[in-house]
């Protein structure tokens, strides 16, 4: 499946995230939140590598502060 921006709409782009979350939702405080993570893909802004170099590079950041 081509997931790119081109060829998804923004309903195709959400229920591609929905089916990363987990059931229940109800994540602890150490969880990842997709839907911010994603939030460019789905707004059509970032594909999915884009989003999740940002999120590689900004967790290598965080890394580094502690």
């Amino acid at each position: 499946m081509d997931t790119s921006i081109k060829n998804t709409t923004k309903q195709q782009r959400i229920e591609l995230i929905r089916s990363w979350t987990p059931d229940d939702e109800a994540m602890d405080e150490n969880s990842i939140d997709l839907w911010e993570m994603y939030r460019d893909y789905i707004d059509g802004k970032k594909e999915i590598a884009e989003c999740n170099a940002a999120f590689s590079a900004a967790a290598q950041y965080a890394m580094e502060d502690v």
